[in-house]
């Protein structure tokens, strides 16, 4: 099996995930919860929770939020209501921009 390649993390991405796991693995140490108790509620693994917690950005963010609701980490300073008005807002906003972006074309100088 060949190995994964690796993907390049910004300084600012490595420590965003380290710190979300920090706060994950903290309310969770706070609410007496093992990260066993956290990987069955969360129906992940262990070992998935173990590198939420370390910070890994390879783990998926499906599973990260996941972990961190369960812990009670808000990931947005917003309550239920606040956030889905926020993501009807944004959801206006995509209907009016453009569906892709393309790269500029290059006009040629064939002017000899």
């Amino acid at each position: 099996m060949p190995s994964s390649a690796t993907r390049p993390a910004s300084r600012y991405s490595l420590d965003a995930a380290l710190l979300l796991g920090q706060l994950i693995r903290r309310a969770r140490l706070e609410r007496k919860i093992t990260a066993a108790q956290l990987a069955e509620r969360a129906g992940l693994s262990r070992s998935l929770v173990q590198r939420i917690e370390k910070g890994d950005p390879s783990c998926s963010i499906g599973a990260v939020f996941e972990a961190a609701a369960i812990v009670g980490v808000r990931l947005f300073d917003a309550d239920q209501s606040i956030m889905a008005a926020a993501i009807q807002a944004n959801a206006e906003i995509l209907t009016l921009l453009p569906r892709a972006v393309r790269a500029p074309r290059i006009e040629t100088k064939d002017d000899f």
